[in-house]
């Protein structure tokens, strides 16, 4: 049986787009302060999207979730997390960020997979992947995409 991720199934997607929508208003402590980038993907879906596509789906396992009440309730516990993990101020929240990390360790058999972003651009998908506790790395041709990827997300961790 192939194990389904909830990205595949389900996403909150009205709590992700009010949270990315709000984010563009916010101008302290917002890496977007840093330097303009015309990409820069928000802060809040990435860790919406990397969540998502490592959490199983509860519907993979009917083993565990034996009706259908049983998945929409496991599956609405998981809606909860993300809500919580889209709110910018939860961003440096280690309860929040904690309960998102044992979900995905619980989905990936206690291995984090490594994350890679080979266009990296304004680096958000490697410091959302970082405060996720995933081993995270991103590149990118720009050199100015380069230089800004290691001051948001090489430079802070040696701190």
């Amino acid at each position: 049986m192939t194990v389904k991720k909830l990205i595949e199934v389900a996403l909150p997607l009205e709590a992700i787009n009010a949270a990315s929508a709000r984010e563009k208003s916010i101008r302290h402590g917002h890496p977007s302060t840093l330097h303009l980038w015309w990409a820069r993907r928000p802060l809040a879906a990435c860790r919406a999207v990397l969540f998502a596509q490592l959490v199983d789906d509860p519907s993979s396992h009917p083993e565990v979730f034996t009706t259908e009440a049983a998945v929409d309730v496991e599956r609405a516990r998981l809606f909860r997390i993300i809500e919580d993990l889209v709110v910018w101020e939860n961003s440096a929240n280690e309860e929040v960020l904690e309960r998102a990390r044992i979900e995905i360790r619980r989905s990936c058999d206690g291995r984090l997979p490594q994350i890679y972003d080979p266009f990296s651009g304004g680096g958000s998908i490697t410091l959302e992947a970082q405060r996720l506790g995933l081993p995270a790395q991103g590149s990118d041709l720009n050199p100015v995409a380069v230089m800004i990827g290691k001051a948001l997300v090489e430079l802070p961790s040696l701190f």
